[in-house]
């Protein structure tokens, strides 16, 4: 037969989250020691200022302008479409990887448009592509 014993037996027990509390704060004591501990020996230096460089090169690139009325014209000048066709067959001859940017009206047509891409294409343009507005126009 068993007595109990008026003491009271308790089981041992490892508790584990106080363990992982030291060991964070250990880590976190020697993280802040460690970098307490490099001496970073600097010199003064003048350096000199960056400055941005001015391209005097235009870019080779044919911008093409559509207004409202359907008229083209480059670099502020009008032509029409035979001229058109002639001056993009000539800088495509000089280099045939020009690109043709169109930038058209908002109030323009979609046949005006699709006339002044065909034309380019016709002519030998291979990359052709638009300049959009972000901005909405007023009254729409």
């Amino acid at each position: 037969m068993r007595l109990g014993s008026p003491l009271s037996v308790k089981k041992a027990r490892i508790e584990i989250i106080p363990l992982i509390d030291v060991m964070f704060f250990l880590l976190a004591s020697f993280m802040m020691l460690s970098l307490s501990m490099q001496r970073l020996k600097t010199m003064k230096m003048d350096l000199p200022s960056a400055v941005k460089a001015v391209s005097t090169r235009k870019p080779d690139l044919i911008e093409v302008r559509i207004n409202r009325n359907g008229d083209i014209t480059i670099d502020s000048k009008a032509y029409t479409l035979p001229d058109f066709m002639t001056l993009v067959g000539q800088r495509l001859g000089a280099n045939t990887n020009v690109p043709v940017y169109i930038k058209a009206d908002t109030m323009a047509t979609h046949g005006d448009v699709l006339r002044v891409v065909d034309s380019a294409k016709a002519v030998g343009a291979v990359r052709v592509s638009f300049q959009l507005d972000s901005e909405m126009p007023a009254g729409r």
